[in-house]
């Protein structure tokens, strides 16, 4: 008889933990249904040929941003004194090649707002991102480097900077200079409609010659936003 309500106590004591543990789990299914998908996405890496928006921020060999899609960078730069260039996010496909050689982003300009003239992306600097944040999660921020910046320089001539109305004397090393890019320069020479697009360099050495204007920025730091994964 000792035996039997041993045994009864037991299995009461078992049942007890049963419900604790069923009430337990009830509460954890309620908050996972409450958080929704985000819970999953925590989880989730950027794969190739996922579709993914990313804020972005490029810059020169000195370490100074130039353009930049994150706010926060952007009003810290403000607050230094700084100018740059804020950008909108983009979307891309995660290690994808570019075809053309320059991928066209929206900037802001006080002069035309959203509507100027695109900033132009090389092809190594979009791919180097595309590539790069492969195996990032959402909200993740990576410095990504890229490499063939070194070789993005151009001399101007004294006679090229006054056919651009730039008067060479105005010009002082560390100076950043604008130019116009296309991805068809042979139009660009000859059609003076030809559709062109923004890039900006930092003047790095300064002679009887001309200027060198290095156009690399060899470094990027990106943040995905958001992943939409390829079915």
């Amino acid at each position: 008889m000792g035996e039997k309500k041993q045994k009864e106590k037991a299995v009461a004591q078992w049942k007890k933990i049963v419900i604790v543990g069923a009430c337990v789990l009830f509460v954890v299914l309620m908050i996972v249904s409450g958080m929704g998908s985000s819970w999953i996405s925590a989880f989730t890496v950027v794969k190739p040929g996922d579709a993914v928006v990313v804020d972005y921020t490029f810059y020169d060999a000195g370490g100074n941003p130039i353009i930049t899609a994150d706010q926060n960078v952007y009003k810290l730069a403000a607050t230094q004194g700084k100018s740059l260039l804020i950008a909108k996010q983009i979307s891309l496909t995660a290690n994808q090649s570019l075809i053309p050689s320059l991928y066209p982003v929206q900037v802001y300009t006080t002069n035309a707002g959203w509507a100027g003239p695109k900033f132009a992306l090389l092809r190594p600097e979009f791919e180097a991102v595309s590539s790069g944040i492969v195996g990032m999660k959402a909200n993740e921020q990576k410095r990504i480097t890229i490499p063939s910046s070194a070789s993005m320089t151009q001399l101007w001539s004294p006679e090229q900077l006054k056919r651009n109305g730039v008067n060479m004397t105005d010009i002082n090393i560390g100076d950043v200079l604008t130019m116009a890019v296309s991805d068809n320069p042979e139009e660009m020479a000859t059609n003076l409609s030809a559709q062109t697009y923004m890039r900006v360099g930092e003047v790095s050495t300064k002679s009887p010659q001309g200027v060198v204007v290095d156009f690399g920025y060899p470094a990027a730091e990106v943040r995905v936003i958001s992943i939409n994964a390829k079915n």
